[in-house]
């Protein structure tokens, strides 16, 4: 049986987030598989962390700056890790190579931070939603921390063809060192049927509030989209749901006006398939968006801006409606809620995708698969990548020597 070291950011929290929804995904797939999982982190644990002990899975808390992982991970031994944001891979990647040369490195991306936070500052400063990812943007400090540690390690899992394409095309990442592996369902049960157009009604927002590009987006809603969304439909209703509710957030809830701040939602598969229209006018971001996914899933459309749609669709028509501009927005919105022939077909074209791009055995096999094939060809597989080796060679000092610095100094 091999054994797999998974190194998290925090721990996963299916309920709140994508990226929770993600790692159970990674989780549930090498379980299956019959791999022997230890789920580790430095974060604390939290209220609404999933029960991982209870799906087989090992736990254990480590420390930052600590030479006690090195002997956790040496007792352990595993075949592969898994560091869950390139933050981790910084931390812990050297103590792994030192202790554990042979493992498998693998980077789960979740989405581009680098990207995201350029979104966020360019638009910040100029009011820009999507600038052109061109090296003015994204050559950043940031930038060079997350694309050097995608190239220290042997595989890094990245969830959007859009950002797959601008590591090859701009950062020059070699492709051999990355893997598409998006948001992955599985296919709806025979028999299974959503909720129909009469069967719902009004709006719905979705998305954990401690990630800024959702709080932008409620903000946005609320400001500019929502009012002319109800000069359009007098009698709209809207949903807000979402974990972590700051109070700023709970002092937007507007019943008069129709606006709704329903705090964390228990079943968001459940508020998801009640409303008609998904509402998600994000204005900076980056990855495959969790709630615009989901809300395929259960054949709800979606009406959101470049950035939501972005690595979305591929080739295929949209599920819903795509604009950057207040007006469109709340118009595609209504037309969506108001004409069923067309929401029909938003709804159709949402489980296509789903189907066609998303669908979680045929990219579980495919991952597995270069898995497998990198074990049986690693030492190659590194000697062909030069700069990894070098950029390892270079952070092994500087991080090596800061960290025992840091250990030292905490002990006096």
């Amino acid at each position: 049986m091999q054994r797999l070291l998974i190194i998290g950011y925090v721990w996963p929290e299916p309920a709140s987030t994508a990226a929770g929804a993600h790692m159970m995904s990674l989780l549930n797939l090498f379980r299956s598989s019959g791999w022997d999982i230890t789920f580790a982190s430095p974060a604390g644990h939290s209220e609404h962390m999933a029960d991982l002990a209870r799906e087989g899975i090992h736990c254990a808390e480590i420390a930052l700056n600590h030479s006690s992982f090195d002997a956790f991970i040496s007792q352990l031994q595993p075949q592969a890790v898994l560091f869950d944001r390139f933050m981790m891979e910084e931390q812990f990647g050297w103590r792994v190579e030192k202790n554990c040369p042979d493992a498998l490195r693998i980077l789960d991306t979740e989405d581009l931070v680098c990207l995201r936070q350029a979104r966020h500052d360019a638009f910040k400063k100029q009011g820009v939603v999507n600038p052109p990812p061109g090296p003015s943007l994204l050559f950043t400090e940031l930038a060079q921390r997350e694309i050097a540690s995608i190239l220290r390690c042997d595989l890094s899992l990245i969830i959007s063809e859009a950002e797959q394409r601008l590591l090859t095309d701009l950062f020059r990442v070699d492709p051999s060192l990355l893997h598409y592996y998006p948001l992955c369902y599985a296919p709806e049960a025979p028999g299974h049927r959503a909720p129909g157009f009469d069967e719902r009604a009004g709006f719905v927002a979705i998305g954990n509030f401690r990630h800024a590009p959702n709080w932008d987006a409620v903000r946005w809603l609320k400001e500019a989209i929502w009012p002319r969304i109800r000069a359009l439909l007098p009698q709209a209703e809207c949903r807000v749901y979402g974990a972590y509710t700051p109070p700023k957030a709970t002092a937007l809830h507007n019943p008069r006006q129709g606006l709704h701040i329903m705090g964390r939602a228990d079943d968001a598969a459940a508020v998801l398939r009640a409303a008609r229209v998904n509402l998600a006018p994000l204005r900076f971001g980056a990855g495959l968006k969790g709630k615009i996914a989901e809300a395929m899933a259960c054949g709800t459309p979606s009406v959101t801006t470049s950035i939501g749609a972005e690595g979305m669709a591929g080739e295929l028509p949209f599920a819903g409606a795509v604009s950057d501009q207040v007006e469109q927005l709340a118009r595609h919105a209504v037309t969506l809620h108001e004409d069923s022939a067309r929401w029909q077909q938003a709804q159709e074209n949402g489980y296509r995708i789903v189907t066609e791009r998303f669908c979680r055995r045929h990219h579980d096999q495919y991952l597995l698969e270069r898995i497998q094939e990198l074990q049986q060809n690693l030492a190659q597989h590194r000697l062909d990548n030069f700069t990894g080796a070098m950029l390892r060679h270079h952070l092994h000092r500087s991080t090596q020597y800061m960290s025992q610095w840091i250990e030292a100094k905490n002990r006096d």
